[in-house]
């Protein structure tokens, strides 16, 4: 990808200095903010860390099976549990290898 972006820029050639391109992928473990990020991924391993604990809880991994306007539904342990979007601090994706 890179290399295509890159030559690109030096056809147009719209930047005058001298510049380093990096381009990168969220990664295996890609973060999720959104509920279009959470969407995405029904059917996806995901591990949350909530702002405020949920069944005495702050961090909980399972598959996200639902997303509802701003509630996420995640199957853990072969039971579904609903977390506000609002209430989650950090969520990734759990990378299979």
């Amino acid at each position: 990808m890179s290399h295509q972006v890159s030559a690109v820029l030096d056809v147009e050639d719209p930047i005058t200095v001298a510049y380093n391109l990096e381009v990168s992928s969220p990664g295996l473990d890609r973060p999720l903010f959104t509920a279009e990020h959470y969407a995405r991924f029904v059917g996806e391993e995901v591990t949350l860390v909530l702002r405020m604990a949920v069944q005495n809880r702050r961090k909980w991994q399972g598959v996200i099976k639902a997303v509802d306007g701003e509630m996420i539904t995640v199957t853990v342990e072969g039971k579904d549990e609903v977390f506000a979007l609002s209430n989650i601090q950090k969520a990734n994706l759990v990378p299979h290898f």
